[in-house]
């Protein structure tokens, strides 16, 4: 069984024992006050794991702990492997970043754009001067936006068409972007940033573009060949123990158990933005193929110069995200000097970022409190694992990166 494993001491790695036991005793206060269930957090440089800790509960009532084989819910860490799946239909001369979406899809072929009103009884609307391009998709300008932001009139059109969630009760991903593609877009395709349901979209390109549905792709194409044996979107029966159960957060700030992701058995429908289960091993491997640019163990995924691209910022004259941001979801201070590439955010100004990052650093994170950011500068990669899903914003990101980069030496 694949586990992932410290492979050289934090002084090897130039790394600070004292500080790294800082940003254990941090977190571990966090499982100690009932604000987590339990963790698992990595930290490796030049691809070899220097600090490894597991603390806490994957499941608090069966008493079972975080080991480094717990299966977590990484939700929307899954865009950026749906990124790279795409890619590799790009490199393969398949698909195009600008390629309008619906040469594929053709339920995108004539866009609309919001002009007016609050409602679908004076709701105006325009037809879009241009169309969706994939690029637009990896880059969330297209125009597209989540039902839950309650910030926009078309968020309560995805609402009112059963998109609280991102997917119609028990539709499948192909009867899920024909709703997306019937309801107008929030802006001008490329002239906004707002995250999105078009991971789902891609995912959907994908399918359509590869003749095959998104987890046999991803299975075929990138879980096999980068040896991350428990990746994928459901969970079989004999693995079924180490899923580590989803919380939420409650109103004095505890936890409870709440419904997940369907993992026991295929989804109907496969999430390209959010629909993914990982260990903290196949997260290390998906790292390793982006930190060494494409390659990892002798396989080739991706050239150097898309995985280059797809870390680049993507957004006009170098914006970050709270200025190319559709407002007022995204003005908000974590987006300064965070501008966006192809399916991960990318640090293009450390001064302005709340937390120290090194320029270039790029990563994600998903809605259950897990992150993963590689930096290339350092040649540094981290990942942290839990289970909880917020109810507000929190700081424990922020004080990752911080103690992560007090304990680097060099």
């Amino acid at each position: 069984m694949a586990q992932l494993r410290q492979e050289i001491d934090p002084d090897e790695a130039g790394l600070d024992p004292k500080a790294l036991d800082r940003l254990d005793q941090h977190l571990a206060h966090h499982v100690d006050d009932g604000r987590l269930p339990g963790f698992v957090v990595a930290v490796a440089r030049g691809g070899h794991v220097a600090h490894l800790t597991t603390h806490g509960r994957r499941d608090i009532a069966a008493g079972l702990p975080v080991e480094a084989d717990t299966l977590w819910r990484i939700y929307s860490m899954t865009k950026p492997v749906t990124a790279v799946a795409a890619l590799i239909l790009v490199e393969e001369g398949r698909l195009s970043l600008d390629d309008p979406v619906a040469r594929h899809l053709p339920a995108f072929a004539d866009p609309r754009v919001y002009v007016s009103g609050s409602g679908a009884d004076d709701l105006t609307t325009r037809p879009a001067t241009g169309p969706i391009l994939v690029r637009h998709l990896m880059t969330h300008t297209a125009g597209l936006t989540f039902g839950f932001y309650h910030t926009h009139p078309v968020d309560a059109l995805y609402r009112a068409a059963g998109l609280e969630s991102s997917v119609p009760p028990g539709a499948d991903l192909a009867e899920t972007i024909e709703v997306y593609a019937s309801l107008p877009l929030q802006f001008e395709p490329g002239t906004q940033w707002n995250y999105s349901v078009a991971s789902n979209v891609l995912g959907r390109v994908i399918e359509a573009v590869s003749g095959q549905p998104l987890d046999v792709f991803l299975a075929e194409r990138v879980f096999r060949p980068l040896g991350m044996p428990d990746a994928g979107f459901q969970v079989p029966g004999e693995q079924a123990v180490r899923l580590a159960e989803l919380y939420g957060e409650t109103g004095d700030g505890g936890i409870e158990p709440i419904p997940g992701l369907p993992l026991r058995g295929r989804p109907r429908f496969l999430s390209g933005s959010g629909g993914m289960v990982a260990s903290a091993y196949d997260m290390h491997r998906f790292m390793e193929l982006l930190r060494r640019r494409g390659e990892l163990d002798g396989v080739r995924l991706l050239t150097p110069q898309t995985v280059d691209l797809m870390t680049a910022n993507q957004l006009p004259g170098g914006a970050d995200l709270r200025a190319y941001g559709s407002r007022p979801a995204h003005d908000e201070s974590g987006n300064d000097g965070v501008g966006f590439g192809l399916g991960v955010s990318v640090v293009i100004d450390p001064a302005r970022t709340l937390a120290p990052s090194g320029l270039g650093t790029y990563g994600w994170s998903g809605v259950a409190t897990t992150t993963f950011w590689v930096d290339p500068s350092r040649d540094l990669t981290v990942q942290f694992m839990t289970q909880v899903r917020p109810r507000t914003s929190h700081t424990i990101f922020r004080d990752l990166k911080t103690l992560v980069h007090e304990a680097v030496t060099d």
